[in-house]
């Protein structure tokens, strides 16, 4: 099978479930929004914020180191050491997050003061805290079915534990109302652990008998790598956390739940193709990591396939923000069109930087990656600071897509000293045009009529479709739509 093909591959099964579980997540969404409108989303995303502190800490990043060893070890197929890292990854992902879930509630009190001002969301914050248990034993299994790609596995998992903690949520929060919302996030988490288990505890892994120095040494090199994993985590849960308050302290609690509502939105068309990245990119890249030539050349497949697939998407989204939010939300989200309008170009842009900051991950570069990610939060929390003041609400957004093409640029410098990593000719036929097709959209959106920038965008967006359509086609080789037709055609005994 083709590079290509492979990507596609698994960007079709991994999106397929993300149409599922974003359309669950839609229901979901749009459910709680109706209940709780604006303020009922903002608590729910501090209380995410705040708590993911902790788990991103208590986690040590063992879930994804253990993902890169276990690729290799299934590479070279060594099935004593695969065994010996999963055996590892089980207890030390137990231990962490009682650990970490036990900070949370010991501190709760000052958890709840420092994100809320005040005392009466600590009881909230306790309960959440089994998030951090759950999460950390659940990120360990689907470690396991990443590590050995086994995808069918990993993403039946999601969408089971996305419908049973989806009915969970709702029901939980209608009957409680304001007060619910930290048990569905519990519930969310409760299913996960659930789903993840029942398929990983199917994968046939050796039965070996190893010495507890044999699994103490292990432990050691999962966190010697997961140090610098956890800490881009942690970082990536501080910004969070303080962009969240920082907006409820300038904007209010009803514009931090706009934000997490757009940001939540915006990232749904390309979370299937950054997860099939994550799913299935790190694994093969880790195995190559040896070979610059091969690396680079993955690195160019990855990218030109993930803007072909998300352009349409990305292109859609900044036409129709304000319809977009009403559907999946309610009417008292339209104010947040600006926002989602400028984050879904920095959607995009983070599909075309991930692929390239994935070279430091499997090449093991911890030092430097800790570094490049301090200065990236920095960069972003500067950035919405300013962009906030400066514009309002609709600084949140611009910040967003500022942060992105300055990380961008940056990653491509670091891989380029790293690897020698180039733009291929074919990757720069695709990026500039889909950046110039987004722009032309972006400003017909604010400078013409609704019903004219209405129609040149649909037909602009319809044109990049099909475009799109035809270069998917040219690099896979085969023609989709007699593909398609093939799949669902009825077979004749």
């Amino acid at each position: 099978m083709s590079s290509y093909r492979q990507i596609f591959k698994s960007t079709a099964l991994v999106g397929g479930t993300q149409v599922v579980t974003t359309a669950i997540g839609i229901v979901r969404t749009k459910a709680l929004a109706v209940m709780l409108g604006p303020a009922g989303m903002g608590l729910a995303g501090l209380y995410m914020s705040a708590t993911g502190l902790v788990g991103s800490i208590a986690g040590l990043g063992i879930s994804f180191s253990g993902v890169r060893q276990i690729a290799q070890a299934a590479a070279k197929g060594d099935e004593r050491q695969v065994a010996r890292t999963v055996m590892t990854l089980r207890y030390t992902s137990l231990l962490s997050g009682i650990v970490g879930t036990l900070v949370v509630l010991c501190c709760c009190v000052p958890i709840g003061r420092l994100t809320f001002g005040d005392d009466k969301h600590a009881w909230g914050v306790a309960v959440v805290s089994l998030t951090v248990l759950f999460s950390n034993v659940s990120n360990g299994q689907i470690a396991l079915l990443q590590g050995l790609r086994r995808l069918k596995e990993m993403v039946t998992a999601e969408v089971i534990g996305a419908v049973f903690g989806t009915v969970a949520s709702i029901v939980l929060v209608y009957f409680l109302r304001e007060r619910g919302v930290a048990w569905f996030l519990v519930a969310m988490a409760a299913f996960s652990i659930l789903t993840s288990w029942w398929f990983a505890r199917r994968v046939p892994v050796a039965n070996l008998t190893f010495h507890w120095r044999e699994l103490s040494a292990e432990a050691r090199g999962l966190v010697g790598l997961g140090v610098a994993l956890m800490y881009a985590s942690l970082i990536a849960a501080g910004v969070a956390y303080l962009s969240r308050v920082l907006v409820v302290r300038q904007l209010g609690l009803d514009a931090a739940g706009l934000f997490q509502a757009t940001w939540t939105l915006s990232t749904y068309y390309v979370a299937f193709i950054l997860n099939a990245m994550a799913a299935d990119f790190i694994p093969r890249l880790t195995a190559a990591e040896k070979d610059n030539a091969a690396v680079n050349l993955m690195i160019n497949e990855q990218v030109e396939m993930g803007v072909l697939i998300a352009l349409p998407g990305v292109m859609a989204t900044v036409l129709l923000a304000p319809w977009v939010l009403r559907i999946f939300y309610s009417k008292d989200f339209v104010a947040a069109a600006d926002i989602i309008r400028w984050q879904v170009i920095g959607v995009f842009l983070r599909v075309v930087c991930w692929p390239i900051g994935a070279v430091l991950i499997a090449k093991g570069r911890s030092k430097l990656f800790m570094a490049t990610e301090s200065i990236y939060a920095i960069i972003n929390v500067a950035l919405l600071y300013v962009c906030t003041k400066v514009w309002g609400l609709t600084g949140i957004g611009v910040a967003f897509a500022l942060f992105y093409v300055v990380v961008t640029i940056a990653v491509y410098g670091v891989c380029n000293s790293i690897s020698g990593f180039r733009w291929s000719g074919r990757s720069i036929k695709i990026l500039v045009p889909g950046c110039l097709a987004i722009a032309a959209v972006f400003c017909a959106t604010s400078f013409l009529p609704v019903f004219w920038s209405l129609v040149f965008g649909a037909v602009l967006t319809l044109a990049v479709l099909v475009g799109c359509l035809a270069g998917l086609q040219k690099l896979l080789g085969v023609n989709l739509w007699q593909a398609v037709r093939r799949k669902f055609q009825p077979r004749t005994l």
